[in-house]
């Protein structure tokens, strides 16, 4: 699908933009990945968006790639809101604390993804591959302790009284899970001049908006 698309916009010299993950990386060490690192995908997810870089990169010269992680977004389901859920029907959690990562809203991407097109445009040459995400790094524990306090300082009640911190191991999964799921975003905060703001910052805006409606 992605090299069709490369193909057909190609051939009317249009621009491309494309959303990976950093599912292509191992997962493992503890320092951002950068754009040109060595890419070994864990699972099946990884290698399917990998391939569909490949082909865009090799069919169509007007791209733009951008790898993220840890999306949400206020809309539908997210971490935050079966955090929250959980933590009025239960008094103890155990949440996952050996995977790092940024949580990076959809709206962050869409307002930096925005602003790309519109130098892309101008500046053809800032075509290629980049690392989007927000900036900081946290753990699904830290994350999770992070909803707690924002939606205790709101007035939500929760039962919660203790959560733990555990191993990825604690919780199987059929597919593996990077561990190391940072991203290096010098590269696109310098082609675009942009500084990418703190995670916390888009995710207590996110958390407001939730506490402030009647689902929550």
């Amino acid at each position: 699908m992605v090299e069709a698309i490369a193909k057909a916009a190609n051939e009317v010299g249009a621009w491309v933009i494309h959303y990976s993950t950093d599912y292509v990386f191992p997962g493992t060490g503890e320092i951002p990945w950068q754009e040109e690192d060595a890419t070994a995908p864990l699972n099946v997810y990884g290698e399917t968006k990998l391939a569909g870089e490949k082909a865009l990169q090799e069919h169509c010269a007007k791209h733009l790639i951008f790898r993220t992680s840890w999306v949400y977004a206020g809309k539908g389901n997210n971490f935050a809101k079966t955090m929250l859920r959980l933590a009025k029907e239960r008094e103890e959690l155990a949440v996952i604390n050996d995977q790092f990562g940024a949580p990076t809203g959809a709206e962050l991407l869409a307002d930096c993804t925005a602003h790309a097109i519109r130098v892309a445009l101008n500046k053809p040459e800032v075509a290629g591959l980049y690392h989007l995400v927000a900036s900081g790094t946290t753990t699904w524990h830290d994350y999770a302790a992070l909803v707690f306090e924002e939606a205790r300082k709101a007035g939500i009640l929760l039962a919660l009284n203790k959560l733990n911190a555990v191993p990825t191991t604690a919780y199987p999964t059929p597919a593996r899970r990077p561990h190391n799921s940072r991203l290096n975003t010098e590269k696109f905060q310098q082609n675009f001049a942009l500084v990418l703001p703190d995670w916390q910052v888009g995710v207590k805006r996110m958390l407001n908006e939730l506490f402030t409606t009647t689902a929550i």
